[in-house]
């Protein structure tokens, strides 16, 4: 399946000096099993290595923009400040911005979907994306592609309390705002009973507002509820 990157670094305003790393960073584990000669005559493997060291890098990143930014502010106001910037939800919103969905190496079965589990591969990519920057230019060219591609969200989801407990915000909004009290549902959960995942809804009179994902429901639901706040304005 031939991509032409290099639309994708004028798009991100990138330049790769080993070409390899930044098709590695979009190729999903399915696509190699469908394709594994094409994918040894390619010298690349799969994304998930580098979504491993991108998730740390990017941790690093946004820790240190933050401690900077807000002097004045406690650990656990930048600690759940820094959890609503690099959730699911807002990497795969940024992932679609960027137009990832044109350059994704998938299997074809997985080039079907373009529900949910296509936003976790958007998160998953957008992290292996700054693992392959890091790799090939430095933590620097990291921190100013995340500079133009990220931070730029910071101020929104500080002056919204986005960073706040989610779910009563929201709760306190939609009735201030709609007078309706919000009520959650599980959509779908999956994975092993020791690692499962959930993606939860979260409902106004009967209508489906946002979606969230998480490793347990609570979880779910905040992200749900995070992703709301961001989807109505609130």
């Amino acid at each position: 399946m031939s991509k032409d990157f290099s639309k994708f670094e004028k798009r991100a305003g990138l330049k790769f000096k080993n070409q390899d790393l930044l098709k590695q960073a979009f190729t999903h584990r399915s696509y190699l099993n469908e394709n594994p000669p094409l994918a040894g005559g390619l010298g690349i493997g799969h994304n998930e290595r580098l979504e491993f060291l991108g998730d740390a890098v990017l941790e690093l990143a946004v820790t240190k923009k933050l401690y900077h930014l807000y002097p004045d502010k406690k650990e656990g106001e930048l600690t759940s400040i820094r959890s609503a910037l690099v959730n699911t939800n807002m990497l795969s919103v940024l992932g679609g911005e960027f137009g990832f969905n044109d350059f994704l190496l998938l299997s074809r079965g997985e080039t079907k979907d373009l529900g949910r589990g296509r936003q976790f591969m958007l998160a998953n990519t957008f992290e292996a994306l700054v693992g392959a920057i890091y790799l090939d230019s430095g933590f620097e060219t990291a921190e100013s592609f995340l500079e133009r591609a990220l931070f730029p969200q910071i101020q929104e989801i500080v002056e919204k309390s986005l960073w706040q407990d989610s779910k009563s915000l929201f709760q306190e909004r939609a009735q201030e705002i709609a007078g309706l009290t919000p009520n959650y549902q599980v959509l779908h959960e999956s994975g092993p009973d020791h690692d499962k995942t959930f993606v939860t809804g979260v409902f106004l009179n009967g209508e489906k507002v946002a979606e969230g994902q998480g490793s347990s429901k609570q979880e779910a639901e905040q992200a749900a509820a995070q992703e709301a706040l961001r989807q109505k304005g609130w």
